[in-house]
């Protein structure tokens, strides 16, 4: 029988309900090895989803394209959303922060979504008790991302001329974010991700760090607009004097804590309430004494030499401090000359002598320098010709200088080319503005600059070199500025009206955090 006849047959019967048992035993096999294909291929798709899933998060695909947060329709990637993350959480940690930080109980080298806000901390911050560090600090976040959005946005619009010294610190922050790394032996990109997380990259870093010295610069320019008369200055002053004053003023601290005590195995052991109260009690004793003998004709200083408990002190220059005790009483309108004492400080007891309550007088000064940093030691202390090296390493910082100031006197030798030679050379952080410091009173440098820039016969355009600390200064002194107390007056109307104005930017703007691309923010 031909195929097509055999073919033909098979369907005929096949209409009847007649089963081949050749086509059955066909139809089983495809059956299986269907089944069989099936299997492999989901395996083998499976397989290809989870080696794609991998490859994309080795990548940082995910972070570096989902949207972090939305503010006034425009989308922040993740990636995008770090840098200015770890500006805020960075600017939070400044020395002056260390103790706050302690005592709001967040441990800034651990991860922050892991630890809430103690009650405390959230009514200082004005946030829900239990809100997690990274949730206040992404809130911060998308605050300054409006800042920087709305400012650029109104800088355009009124055809904001942006000044040289923006292109000048990028392109300054760009050679030495190079140079850290080409130093590391690594990639922009690796050093970058290093200290910001591993979805930055050079192309993110310096697209935002163009933008953030824009809104930098206009909110200078403003700020440097904002002027005001004597009389805006002592009506100001007149309103709130004792936020201006100064007070001398000495004092006797006794401390009123009760010594600790030690069981039979040597062990610590906190001293009683009653033990507290009289150590309390026997420091106000003693502080009540010292005026009395202070009344007779004893000096302040000797009678506390005369207890261990007792420290004296003579503050030459002290400001207002509000809710403190003894600033509220120093300050107080009526007080007078020769006044005293003894005030209850916590578990201390001050003996405070008033002398007087004064302005600062004496003029600010304008100086502009430039600061050259001796290289960095490829030595330790320890090491053997570390010494050598450190006196050849000042040597060459100071060579430096000379080398610079006197190819400022060979120019122009004007202010200006100065400014710029601190531009192109100054290690300072305000070296995009020339180097310059203004209205720097007594005492608000380190000894030796401060020394030079308030000796006596100081005149304009006088220049000269300084070694600190820091490394070595190229000195010029533009001149002398307001008195103290009105330098003071005027920053505080700027700080102000600054506030006021800034916070304008981005303050009706739509602010919307993505949960699952906040997730992969630094």
């Amino acid at each position: 029988m031909s195929a097509s006849r055999e073919k033909k047959t098979r369907q005929d019967l096949t209409g009847t309900g007649w089963n081949d048992p050749k086509t059955a035993r066909e139809a089983a096999a495809q059956k299986a090895d269907k089944r069989t294909n099936a299997m492999y291929t989901l395996i083998a798709v499976v397989f290809v989803l989870v080696a794609a899933a991998a490859i994309i998060w080795r990548s940082n695909i995910i972070p570096k394209t989902v949207t972090a947060v939305t503010v006034d329709g425009e989308n922040y990637k993740a990636s995008e959303v770090s840098m200015y993350y770890k500006n805020v959480v960075r600017g939070f940690m400044t020395p002056d922060n260390y103790q706050l930080l302690g005592y709001l109980g967040v441990n800034m080298n651990a991860p922050l979504d892991g630890q809430t806000m103690s009650e405390t901390a959230a009514k200082v911050f004005d946030c829900e008790p239990g809100t997690s560090w990274k949730d206040y600090f992404l809130e911060e976040t998308m605050q300054q991302i409006a800042e920087v959005q709305a400012v650029l946005k109104t800088a355009e619009e009124e055809g904001f001329v942006y000044p040289d010294s923006v292109q000048q610190q990028y392109d300054q922050a760009m050679e030495d974010l190079k140079t850290a790394a080409a130093s590391s032996n690594v990639s922009v990109n690796k050093y970058l991700q290093s200290s910001m997380g591993r979805t930055m990259n050079e192309s993110i870093y310096s697209e935002h760090l163009l933008r953030m010295l824009k809104h930098d610069a206009y909110m200078e320019a403003y700020a440097d607009s904002l002027t005001y008369t004597d009389e805006q200055i002592s009506s100001a002053y007149k309103a709130d004097s004792k936020q201006f004053d100064k007070v001398h003023y000495e004092s006797i601290i006794v401390d009123g804590t009760a010594e600790m005590n030690t069981d039979a195995d040597g062990n610590p052991v906190p001293p009683t309430d009653e033990e507290n109260a009289a150590a309390k009690a026997a420091a106000k004793a003693a502080a009540d004494q010292m005026l009395t003998s202070w009344k007779s004709g004893s000096s302040l200083e000797s009678l506390a030499d005369g207890n261990e408990k007792a420290d004296y002190s003579d503050n030459q220059k002290s400001a207002y401090a509000a809710s403190s005790t003894v600033s509220e009483w120093l300050f107080d309108d009526s007080r007078k000359a020769g006044d005293a004492a003894v005030l209850e400080t916590g578990s201390t007891y001050t003996l405070v002598v008033f002398r007087d309550r004064f302005r600062e007088s004496g003029d600010t000064i304008n100086v502009r320098h430039i600061l050259i940093r001796p290289e960095a030691s490829q030595l330790t202390s320890s090491d053997e010709g570390y010494a050598d090296e450190q006196a050849k390493l000042k040597a060459d910082a100071k060579a430096k200088a000379e080398e610079i100031l006197n190819q400022w006197k060979s120019g122009e030798a004007t202010e200006d080319s100065f400014a710029q030679l601190a531009v192109e050379n100054s290690a300072d952080s305000n070296a995009a503005q020339g180097g310059l410091y203004t209205q720097v009173a007594q005492g608000d440098m380190v000894d030796t600059f401060n020394d030079w820039c308030f000796e006596n016969g100081r005149k304009a355009g006088d220049t000269g070199i300084v070694e600190t600390d820091f490394g070595y200064h190229i000195m010029y002194f533009v001149g002398t500025d307001l008195p103290k107390w009105k330098a003071d007056v005027t920053a505080s109307l700027k700080n102000d009206d600054y506030t006021a104005w800034s916070e304008q930017f981005g303050a009706d703007y739509t602010k919307e955090i993505h949960s699952f691309g906040a997730k992969f923010v630094a």
